[in-house]
């Protein structure tokens, strides 16, 4: 198959959402769907009772959440599908952001119950940046729920992008019978069922089918004509083109629970989402179907297999064709370097490959040569953008509870924040190591893993900085002098850039009329996009 078939087979999306939506639920039917997994894991109030598929770290098993993006493929009707299920807590969403540079098109996940979040909001924002192609899947109608004309009107104020129905809910919560869709004008009824999926009562394509009435009462057939017909008339129809430019959302109504309206959100999404696109660089755009081989690192993971404590790189191939044991150019450390098992997932199960193709996610084995934001090519110097670490605005030193294990903890540290899942800054004298997160459940998440993983145990102690800030300048002079007298404020990220850790907005204000001859950076890549500072 020739490398334009294959870039027109794949699609790479990630799905996201607010904590408690049912993300993970959702993405476990669309393995499930197609043939990836036989049984699917059921979340339930934050208590895992089957452990979930994509939720592989011990702290995720225990507390119901997902605090890492998992990377699973799948094929599915000719088309290699690469899903990135992300982490809903605000906590790790610069996982999520970053996760999203990797995408094509996203997911959004709303729970019917709650419509538009806090963290739905800022998801949206960034995907609305990126000019990202948007579905909406308005999740637990089998629940109570808010009206359907309510959600969709909501979505469009909170959300600023405008809303094309696909499918329609009969019912909601216990009246909940299945989903109507519009685009195909098909009624499927369910039952469910307590196994994955559920027991398909009726389909039909005739709204007037007399059959409808053995499961339906006049009321909801009243309504499902009356409402079928408004939402047709008030909301946008389906333009696929602005559905592309991030500016339409087809949107879909179900239950992920219990599989009812996945099926319609997954044959449309192989139907119309985008396949690989092209991608920045600091030196040009690099196209999909180019020749040479390009991609970009965009996330780390320590102890993906904790019995063999192996550290793997995410890559987000852009260009051309990936083979395994073939050299390519690493051009952050200028030198090449070979990968022997490149692997693909299933969550944590994976598997090694011998090639792959633009919008692919694969797995490198790493001893610690690639960082996050890394460039692989065929030779040529591109550095892709729009990767960066977010200011911190939590600042904890590290403290060693037990001194015999201070290497176990050492290289437990710097391998964690190498992840992206914190930063790590050291302070002179004393090799003072402060780590920097923009929540507090990534301090519990560190800890536990620490023990768990590395045998290290340790506290942290909270210090009086608010955020953190790279610093540049132009004249050495002006940068030795803001280290001279600030020595009590800079840090050195693991790159050795200095850093003004800010005791206040003040005192931000204060450094910044003081040292005019510095530049104050939100982020760690200083020549990032300022859209993506924003965020």
């Amino acid at each position: 198959m020739n490398l334009k078939t294959e870039i027109s087979n794949r699609r790479t999306f990630a799905i996201i959402s607010h904590p408690d939506a049912g993300k993970t639920t959702l993405t476990e039917k669309l393995l499930l769907l197609g043939g990836a997994i036989h049984v699917a894991g059921a979340v339930k109030n934050n208590k895992i009772k089957k452990t979930a598929t994509s939720d592989f770290l011990e702290i995720e098993k225990q507390r119901g959440i997902s605090v890492a993006t998992s990377v699973m493929t799948l094929d599915y009707k000719g088309k290699r599908i690469n899903i990135l299920d992300t982490p809903g807590h605000k906590d790790f969403a610069e996982d999520t952001f970053r996760t999203l540079t990797a995408v094509d098109s996203v997911i959004l996940v709303v729970d019917s119950g709650k419509g538009v979040e806090e963290q739905t909001r800022k998801l949206m924002e960034v995907c609305r940046m990126r000019a990202t192609p948007v579905m909406i899947f308005i999740n637990k109608m089998d629940r109570d729920s808010k009206d359907p004309f309510d959600l969709l009107e909501e979505l469009e104020d909170e959300l600023k992008i405008a809303t094309s129905p696909f499918s329609w809910p009969i019912g909601s919560g216990r009246r909940f019978k299945g989903v109507y869709n519009l685009a195909e004008k098909k009624i499927q009824l369910y039952q469910p069922e307590k196994s994955s999926m559920p027991e398909l009562l009726l389909s039909t394509d005739d709204i007037n089918d007399p059959d409808l009435k053995k499961h339906l009462d006049d009321d909801q057939i009243k309504n499902l004509r009356e409402e079928t017909e408004l939402a047709s008339e008030m909301f946008e129809s389906f333009d696929k083109n602005l559905y592309l430019q991030g500016y339409l959302a087809p949107v879909f109504f179900g239950s992920a629970l219990n599989n009812f309206g996945v099926p319609d959100l997954l044959e449309t999404f192989v139907n119309i989402a985008p396949p690989p696109l092209s991608t920045r660089t600091d030196q040009r755009k690099v196209m999909p179907e180019e020749e040479n081989f390009s991609g970009f690192v965009f996330k780390i993971h320590a102890n993906l297999d904790p019995k063999h404590r192996n550290r793997m790189a995410f890559l987000r191939i852009s260009s051309g064709r990936f083979e395994r044991n073939k050299m390519y150019f690493h051009t952050r450390l200028n030198r090449k370097m070979r990968f022997a098992a490149p692997a693909t997932f299933m969550a944590n199960d994976k598997s090694t490959v011998e090639e792959a193709f633009p919008g692919d996610v694969i797995g490198l084995y790493d001893t610690g040569n690639l960082k996050i934001g890394d460039s692989l090519t065929e030779g040529e110097n591109l550095h892709f953008t729009g990767i960066p670490n977010f200011s911190p605005e939590i600042l904890k030193e590290v403290i060693n509870k037990d001194p015999m294990k201070t290497k176990q903890l050492e290289k437990g540290v710097r391998q964690l924040t190498e992840e992206g899942l914190a930063q790590l800054f050291v302070q002179q004298p004393g090799n003072r190591k402060i780590i920097g997160t923009v929540g507090e459940l990534q301090f519990d998440v560190i800890k536990f893993r620490l023990e768990h993983e590395y045998g290290a145990k340790c506290d942290f102690r909270t210090l009086p900085f608010n955020k953190a800030y790279w610093l540049s300048s132009d004249h050495k002079k002006d940068m030795d002098e803001i280290i001279r007298k600030r020595s009590n404020t800079i840090a050195y990220d693991k790159s050795g850039k200095p850093v003004y850790l800010a005791e206040s907005d003040w005192m931000l204000k204060i450094a910044k009329e003081t040292h005019p001859g510095i530049s104050f950076h939100n982020t760690s890549e200083m020549n990032v996009k300022a859209e993506t500072e924003s965020v």
